[in-house]
C-alpha cells in the first residue's frame, strides 16, 4: 500500500526536492518519512520556521553543489595530483562557503538560531587565497613562484633568439630563400630553403614541403638556443609540478574541515528547502498534540490553485473519532478527505501545512483505500480491489492509527455492500482509530447516528448552480442530490418517476416537485451506416443461377445450360450446342431450374465434359498418370 503516492505526498516531495541545491539534501528528502518521536518533530519544525523566516529577511541563501568536490577531495587526500581545473573548483567551493557564512552571520543580527551555525563554517582563506594566487585561467599562473617567473622569461628570450638568429640567416641568404617569413616545424624554428640551395644554409633539415621543392632547415646558430629551450621546458614543468603538488597537499591536509563544511551546508540545505516550501505554498506552522485531536481551519489541499481552492473547516477527535461525509458526486467528498491526511502527514514529516490555523495529533500510521484500484495484470475487480485494501487496512490500524476511506462498500451488489461498510465501520470503531470515509448509503447515515464516537457531516451543494460548494458540516447527514440534479439538467418526468419509484416507492413519487414540464427526450440526428449494394447483389445474384439450369439467352433466344454459376462480375458461363460461352446475367433469363430436369447427385460431368477428360479424370482417382484434362474455352 503506497500511502504517499495514494495522498499525492509524493509530489510534495517532488516540489521540495527541487528547492533543494545539494545531492545529499535531496536524497534526504526523497526518503524522509513522519517522525514517530515528539521531541524530534518539534525540532523539525521549529527549523521549518527557523527557515523560512531567514529566507524572508535575507533572501535566497547562496548555497553551490558539492558533490564534484568531494570527489576532487578524495584524489586529495589518495596523493594525486590535482589539475589546475581542479584547483579552481576547490576556490569555487571555499568561496561558497564564505559567502554562506556572511549569509548566515547577517541572520545571527536576528537572533535566527539558524544564524549561529556560522560558527561551524570554517572558509579556509589561506587555502582559497593560495588558489587565487597560484591558479589563474586553469593554468599555473607566470607568479605562482619567483623561480617559474625567471623560467618563464628566460623561455621567452630564447624563443625570441631563436626567431632573430632565423631572420638574420634569412636576409644574408635571401637568393636560397623559398619564401619570406620563417616558420615553425616540429617545434624548431625554420627558415624556408629552395632545394638547389640546400647546402649553402647551414643548419638541419626538419622537414620539406609536399612538392619536395622546399626544405625546412633550422639554422646551426638557432639550434644551441633550441636546446637551451628545452632544458627551460624541463624545468618550467617540474616547477609547475612542485606548485601543484604543494596546493594538492594544503588541499588534503584542509579536507577534514571541509567535509565538516560541506555537512554543515547540506544539514541547513535540507532546512531552507523546507523554507522555500512554505513560502511557496504560503503554509503555516502547525502546532501538535498527542491527545488525537485534529483541528484545521481555512485548510487548502497544497496542489490546488489557491485563488480557485474554498478554504475547508474541519475538527476530529474531541466528539467523535470517526466521521461518515455524505453528499453529491463532484462535491468534494475525495479531495476533502486527502486535504485532512495530506495536510497532517506533511505536519509530521516537519513541514508546514496548507492551513490558516492547525492542530494535528501525531499518527503512528497513516492507511488509506482510495480509487477504484482496478487490476487487469491481477484479474482485480473494483469491489475485489477495495476489500483488498480494506484488509490490509484492518490489519495493521491501532488506536494511534488515522484512516481514509473513500466510497466505502462501493462497487458491488448495494444491500451487501451496505453491509460490508458497516461492518468495516465497526472494526475501525473498535480499534479506536480517527477515521474518515465517504459514502452514498443512508444505512450508513443511521448507523453514525446512533453509533458513539462516529458522526456524520456533509459537503455542501449549491441546487440553484448544480455546483458544489467544497464546504463541510460536521454533524449533519448529506444528501446525494441524483434526482434533483437529473431534474434541472433535463432528465424527462417519467424517467424521474420511474427512478424515484424504484429507489422509495410510489409514495415518495407524489411528494417529489418536479423542477419543471414534463418533456421527452429530443431525438438528434446521428450518423449512419453506408450498406453497399453491389456487395448485397451479388449475393443474390450467386443463388439465382445453379449449375444445371436450363437459361434462354438473349437477344439470340437460344437455350443453353449453366455451368458455371455467377462470380463477383456478375458474369456467368453458359453451354450452347457446341460451344460454352461468358455471359452477363442481364442477358440470360431461367427457362427450365435444374432440380425439375435432374435428379439429386447428378453428375453434371456427363453433360459438360468430354468423353476423354472424364477417362482421364477416373484414371486419376485411381492411380498415377502423365495424361492432362484439357480445358474446353471455346
Amino acid at each position: 500500500m503506497n500511502i504517499e503516492n495514494q495522498i499525492e505526498f509524493d509530489k510534495i516531495k517532488e516540489m521540495w526536492m527541487n528547492l533543494a541545491v545539494t545531492e545529499r539534501a535531496k536524497e534526504k528528502i526523497r526518503g524522509v518519512s513522519f517522525y514517530l518521536n515528539e521531541r524530534e518533530l518539534r525540532k523539525q519544525l521549529r527549523d521549518t520556521t527557523d527557515g523560512r523566516d531567514l529566507i524572508e529577511k535575507l533572501g535566497t541563501p547562496p548555497l553551490q553543489k558539492v558533490d564534484e568536490i568531494k570527489d576532487i577531495l578524495m584524489m586529495a587526500e589518495k596523493g594525486a595530483c590535482l589539475t589546475p581545473y581542479q584547483l579552481e573548483q576547490v576556490e569555487q567551493v571555499l568561496a561558497a562557503v564564505r559567502r554562506f557564512r556572511d549569509y548566515l552571520r547577517r541572520g545571527k543580527m536576528y537572533q535566527n538560531p539558524l544564524g549561529f551555525y556560522e560558527e561551524n563554517l570554517d572558509a579556509m582563506e589561506e587555502l582559497r587565497e593560495e588558489i587565487c594566487r597560484q591558479i589563474r585561467g586553469g593554468e599555473v599562473d607566470d607568479y605562482a613562484s619567483r623561480e617559474l617567473q625567471q623560467i618563464r622569461r628566460q623561455m621567452i628570450r630564447c624563443e625570441e633568439q631563436m626567431k632573430q638568429k632565423a631572420e638574420q640567416v634569412m636576409r644574408s641568404h635571401k637568393e636560397c630563400m623559398a619564401d619570406h617569413y620563417c616558420t615553425l616545424r616540429n617545434g624548431r624554428i625554420c627558415v624556408p630553403v629552395k632545394r638547389e640551395c640546400k647546402l649553402k644554409v647551414a643548419g638541419s633539415v626538419v622537414d620539406k614541403s609536399s612538392s619536395g621543392n622546399t626544405l625546412f632547415i633550422e639554422p646551426s646558430s638557432a639550434a644551441k638556443h633550441y636546446e637551451e629551450l628545452q632544458m627551460l621546458k624541463i624545468s618550467e614543468e617540474n616547477e609547475v609540478y612542485r606548485v601543484l603538488y604543494t596546493l594538492t597537499a594544503m588541499t588534503a591536509e584542509a579536507a577534514p574541515v571541509l567535509q565538516e563544511d560541506f555537512a554543515t551546508m547540506e544539514k541547513l540545505d535540507f532546512i531552507l528547502s523546507k523554507g522555500k516550501l512554505s513560502i511557496d505554498l504560503d503554509a503555516a506552522e502547525p502546532s501538535i498534540n498527542l491527545e488525537r485531536r485534529i483541528v484545521l481551519k481555512d485548510a487548502r489541499h497544497p496542489l490546488m490553485d489557491k485563488a480557485v481552492n474554498v478554504p475547508l473547516q474541519f475538527e476530529i477527535g474531541k466528539e467523535a473519532r470517526g466521521i461518515i461525509i455524505t453528499g453529491p458526486n463532484t462535491g468534494g467528498k475525495t479531495v476533502a478527505i486527502k486535504t485532512v491526511m495530506l495536510n497532517c502527514m506533511m505536519a509530521q514529516c516537519g513541514l508546514h501545512v496548507t492551513c490558516g490555523d492547525a492542530n494535528i495529533c501525531m499518527n503512528a500510521s497513516y492507511l488509506c483505500d482510495i480509487g477504484d484500484g482496478q487490476n487487469l495484470a491481477e484479474n482485480l475487480s473494483t469491489f475485489s480491489a477495495h476489500i483488498k485494501n480494506v484488509l490490509e487496512v484492518l490489519s495493521e490500524v491501532n488506536k494511534d492509527s488515522f484512516v481514509i476511506m473513500d466510497e466505502l462498500g462501493s462497487g458491488t451488489d448495494p444491500a451487501e455492500g451496505m453491509g460490508i461498510a458497516i461492518a468495516i465501520l465497526e472494526e475501525l470503531r473498535k480499534s479506536g482509530a480517527i477515521f474518515l470515509v465517504t459514502t452514498h448509503y443512508p444505512e450508513v447515515k443511521e448507523y453514525a447516528e446512533r453509533t458513539q464516537d462516529i458522526m456524520n457531516a456533509r459537503m455542501t451543494f449549491d441546487k440553484e448552480t448544480l455546483r458544489p460548494t467544497y464546504q463541510m458540516v460536521i454533524g449533519e447527514a448529506g444528501e446525494s442530490c441524483a434526482f434533483y440534479i437529473a431534474d434541472r439538467l433535463g432528465m424527462p418526468n417519467e424517467m424521474l418517476k420511474a427512478a424515484i419509484r424504484a429507489a422509495y416507492g410510489e409514495a415518495a413519487v407524489d411528494a417529489y416537485q418536479f423542477q419543471k414540464e414534463d418533456a421527452g427526450i429530443e431525438k438528434k440526428s446521428g450518423s449512419r451506416i453506408s450498406r453497399d449494394r453491389k456487395i448485397k447483389e451479388n449475393k443474390e445474384l450467386s443463388t439465382k443461377y445453379r449449375l444445371g439450369d436450363s437459361v434462354m439467352v438473349y437477344p439470340d433466344q437460344r437455350i443453353g445450360i449453366v455451368c458455371g454459376t455467377v462470380n463477383e462480375k456478375g458474369v456467368l458461363r453458359v453451354q450452347l450446342p457446341g460451344k460454352k460461352i461468358w455471359i452477363n446475367h442481364k442477358r440470360v433469363k431461367l427457362h427450365v431450374a435444374a432440380e425439375e430436369l435432374y435428379p439429386e447427385d447428378y453428375d453434371f460431368s456427363i453433360i459438360f465434359d468430354t468423353v476423354e477428360n472424364r477417362k482421364i479424370r477416373h484414371d486419376m482417382e485411381r492411380k498415377y498418370t502423365e495424361k492432362t484434362i484439357q480445358c474446353d474455352d471455346k
